[in-house]
């Protein structure tokens, strides 16, 4: 399995962005798929979660802003931020587990800034 995260880019404050997050392969199962961010100079955090019954949770800090989906036919995972803050700038990482195996892509730089 291999993620691909992509839709990164710079974006003024208020503006919207889709990330969007594609795993290669076939058959996922009991998969749940989060979207995490790291700032230069933090450590990495919890974004979104999307269970493989469609649950979803968020962080409180992108709560109503942020909403994570899933295009099951297409194996992709979608993350639509809207309101953008700058304290939201950092590269954007999503995590897939399926039948217990956990697998990261590569990250997609996110700046906000006027």
């Amino acid at each position: 399995v291999q993620l691909q995260a992509s839709g990164g880019g710079l974006v003024q404050p208020g503006g919207s962005l889709r990330l969007s997050c594609a795993a290669s392969g076939s058959g996922f199962r009991l998969t749940t798929l989060g979207w995490y961010r790291q700032a230069p100079g933090k450590q990495r955090e919890w974004v979104t979660t999307m269970a493989s019954g469609g649950n979803t949770a968020y962080a409180d800090s992108v709560k109503g802003r942020f909403t994570i989906s899933r295009d099951s036919a297409e194996n992709t995972w979608y993350l639509q931020m809207n309101s953008l803050k700058p304290e939201d700038t950092a590269v954007y990482y999503c995590r897939l587990i399926t039948l217990g195996v956990e697998y990261w892509g590569k990250g997609t730089q996110v700046t906000v800034s006027s």
